[in-house]
């Protein structure tokens, strides 16, 4: 089953967890220095909050799929309606290991349709230079300092990379 993703990047995260927790009525699941995520039931979301944005406010919002096979079926579907788009495969992002599907919206956001495959402990694996030059290299460049969580490719209202 899939769940809704939102990311926000944010200036105070002390302040947001706690505000977030009210909210929400629940504590995180994963509470990190620079990370907190709730991946809550009802409403059924994973929700996460870092300090690692480029900027504060909406960083991008996303479907988490249960399985490989609904992260395929995700990335037809898009494909299907001529909606641009860029893989990640293994991707090591915030304290997780990913398989990625990026596209963007009319508006401009950014929407990430990912399969994670597992956890892991450090942020991004301590590979932000090395992310950093891989996603130069690779044309996925909105974070040259490789500090945010996720690298997003290039993305456009008309299309990716």
């Amino acid at each position: 089953m899939s769940r809704f993703h939102m990311h926000v990047a944010v200036s105070n995260l002390e302040r947001s967890k706690r505000f977030y927790s009210a909210v929400f009525g629940a504590e995180p699941t994963v509470i990190k220095d620079d990370y907190v995520k709730w991946s809550l039931e009802d409403p059924r979301i994973n929700f996460a909050i870092s300090s690692r944005g480029r900027r504060t406010g909406l960083d991008h919002v996303g479907i988490q799929t249960g399985s490989s096979e609904e992260l395929g079926a995700l990335q037809a579907r898009l494909e299907a309606a001529n909606i641009a788009g860029a893989p990640q495969t293994d991707a090591a992002c915030c304290y997780a290991r990913s398989d990625k599907y990026w596209s963007v919206d009319p508006e401009g956001i950014a929407w990430e349709a990912f399969h994670t495959l597992d956890s892991i402990p450090t942020f991004n694996e301590g590979q932000e230079k090395v992310r950093a030059r891989t996603a130069r290299e690779a044309g996925l460049g909105q974070d040259p300092a490789g500090k945010s969580c996720c690298i997003t490719p290039k993305l456009t209202a008309s299309g990716c990379c």
